[in-house]
């Protein structure tokens, strides 16, 4: 039996033998620990990160906040930052996360901030 860990990124290998991400259309990536939510836009064909936000980077008017709701808003910043860039296309890896939950929130925060994917 394998541990949690290598399970996920076995599948996040699987999902990266299909997605590739250019300067024009980078890859949206995202990782997600206990505490905190992490995504970032990569350009593969230079192997640069050209866009990243966290948790960490936001300032939060109430005390009480959901980490899904600190998904959907790491999702709107990573958005703005890109439309900064003049990045409009992405395509998304989940990193081997299933696509619900915090994973979802995210990207429903990048399509609310004008990211196509």
């Amino acid at each position: 039996m394998l541990p949690k860990q290598e399970k996920r990124i076995r599948r996040h290998k699987r999902v990266r033998a299909k997605v590739f991400g250019t300067a024009q259309v980078p890859r949206l990536c995202v990782f997600r620990s206990n505490k905190h939510i992490y995504a970032q836009l990569i350009d593969d064909e230079k192997g640069k990160t050209l866009v990243a936000a966290s948790d960490l980077e936001i300032k939060y008017k109430k005390k009480k906040i959901t980490k899904n709701e600190k998904a959907l808003e790491v999702g709107k910043l990573i958005a703005k930052k890109a439309m900064e860039k003049k990045i409009k296309k992405v395509v998304f890896d989940r990193g081997g996360y299933k696509y619900h939950g915090r994973v979802k929130a995210l990207a429903e925060g990048a399509r609310e901030g004008g990211l196509i994917f």
